[in-house]
């Protein structure tokens, strides 16, 4: 079966007061639309990943993540439409959660791994799978070359130039993608960086390992609202405004950390006047059903 996926990504302008005010023009590219569960950054991410397991022979998929994991979802929602087995190797204890439902009626086995262990998961992988050999390995998120080279199409399809791109990072798998896609362009866009997790400046050596030539980026590490999968009660607020005034849905993980980042640095005039900004989504909205208590 061909590894492909129609992708529909529309570019919508966010108006709100505050750009009017600052002269800026904000667009968000609704990456969180190419498919109901293989959205966003995931299915850009799979796409040369499950190509070379296809070219590989490799029908078996194995891959990582945390109890609430849309890389974990996606990745058996993707196995599932393309005929291939797939193993989820979850961190920590057993539990019952939507998410993992869900993954579990893609199709998807799942094997729970303490945390300890589960920090070496090439270790992992040859312990419960050596003896498989139509088992593929694919790391947490999908960080990869592959995964990269997936994201940096995101580029092909703007039909216009921004000054600035935001985009959330988690392993720095799309932001490398979407930088080298700004370069293989020639744009003269300021790629943004936003990481979700606390001390986050460390994403920077996890970008620069995929870039494809040494490139000069924003980082903004200021907006992790306490760490990974963590939201306050500001950044609660700001997403449930953000959602009744646009009817974009957004989560607190990921894009709702970014866009309040666009949306606190234009307040702070960060941006020249006149700038036009893209702020990426990268879907990941399977990701409230973990953070239903927040709201």
């Amino acid at each position: 079966m061909s590894i492909e996926l129609e992708i529909f990504s529309p570019i919508h302008q966010i108006k709100n007061k505050l750009f009017d005010e600052k002269g800026l023009k904000v667009f968000i590219k609704r990456d969180d639309l190419i498919h109901p569960i293989i959205s966003g950054n995931k299915w850009r991410k799979l796409k040369y990943i499950l190509k070379r397991a296809q070219t590989e022979n490799k029908n078996h998929l194995v891959t990582f993540g945390g109890a609430y994991s849309n890389h974990l979802l996606a990745t058996a929602a993707a196995a599932a439409k393309f005929g291939f087995m797939c193993t989820g190797i979850v961190r920590g204890e057993e539990v019952e959660n939507d998410t993992l439902f869900l993954c579990r009626l893609h199709g998807m086995k799942l094997l729970y791994i303490d945390r300890e262990s589960y920090r070496d998961k090439p270790a992992l992988f040859q312990k419960y799978f050596a003896d498989d050999t139509d088992a593929f390995f694919i790391d947490e998120g999908g960080s990869s070359i592959d995964g990269a080279k997936g994201c940096s199409e995101l580029i092909n399809e703007l039909t216009q130039t921004y000054d600035h791109i935001f985009c959330a990072c988690g392993t720095g798998t799309t932001a490398a993608g979407i930088i080298n896609g700004i370069r293989q362009h020639q744009l003269k866009t300021q790629f943004n960086a936003v990481p979700v997790f606390k001390n986050g400046d460390f994403i920077r050596d996890e970008i620069n390992q995929f870039l494809t030539s040494p490139t000069d980026y924003a980082l903004h590490s200021g907006y992790h609202f306490g760490g990974y999968g963590k939201a306050d009660e500001t950044l609660i607020a700001f997403i449930k405004q953000f959602v009744a005034e646009t009817g974009i849905l957004i989560e607190p993980v990921y894009t709702g950390k970014m866009l309040y980042a666009i949306y606190d640095l234009a307040a702070k005039d960060h941006f020249s006047p006149g700038s036009s900004i893209l702020a990426i989504h990268s879907g990941g909205i399977w990701g409230l059903l973990g953070m239903k208590n927040k709201f």
